[in-house]
């Protein structure tokens, strides 16, 4: 049986491209996950595992939907030759069933490997050079200094629950906690 795998980054993103490639492909189920490739522990990846079979195929549009880590897609390829399963990438001709088709994976794989490097090589560097020139990333305070002050008189003057601050400043426990001023 073919069986295929989607993936996107983020939930705004859509699979119709990848979906509609392996239903041409002849995939009877198709699994579909809406999270990040580096992350090796994905929903819907997990049920398609218990789903595959000896004989079966494991049809994706490309290498970098399954993983972008070439130690994750290494055991991907080593768990599927257990099963007996084959790994077919559409987008780089990839078919694990054939010797070459397996060289070919191990090559890919390192590409993608190696492009995932280079981009969080230059988000590092682009992040150095902001900092550099002084410019601080990162989300903006949900506390000004003013309602940081709030925050801490209401708490230390024990008169308010911590869920009517939270409510009143319109943050959550964490923040609250995370701008408190612990007094012994």
């Amino acid at each position: 049986m073919l069986i295929g795998y989607a993936r996107v980054s983020t939930i705004d993103q859509n699979t119709n491209l990848q979906t509609d490639a392996l239903k041409a492909a002849g995939c009877q189920k198709i699994y579909i996950d809406k999270m990040s490739g580096t992350k090796s522990e994905r929903p819907e990846l997990t049920k398609l595992k218990d789903q595959l079979r000896e004989g079966d195929t494991l049809v994706v549009w490309r290498l970098d939907r399954l993983g972008r880590s070439l130690k994750d897609l290494i055991d991907w390829i080593n768990y599927l030759d257990g099963e007996k399963v084959s790994l077919k990438s559409l987008q780089e001709s990839i078919d694990t069933g054939t010797s070459t088709g397996k060289l070919v994976f191990h090559i890919f794989g390192a590409l993608a490997e190696f492009e995932r490097n280079l981009i969080v090589e230059r988000t590092n560097a682009g992040l150095a050079a902001a900092r550099a020139r002084g410019i601080k990333g990162g989300r903006k305070p949900k506390l000004d200094s003013s309602k940081q002050k709030t925050a801490q008189t209401m708490y230390d003057s024990r008169n308010h629950s911590i869920k009517e601050i939270c409510e009143t400043l319109g943050i959550t426990k964490p923040t609250l906690y995370k701008y408190l001023v612990r007094k012994k």
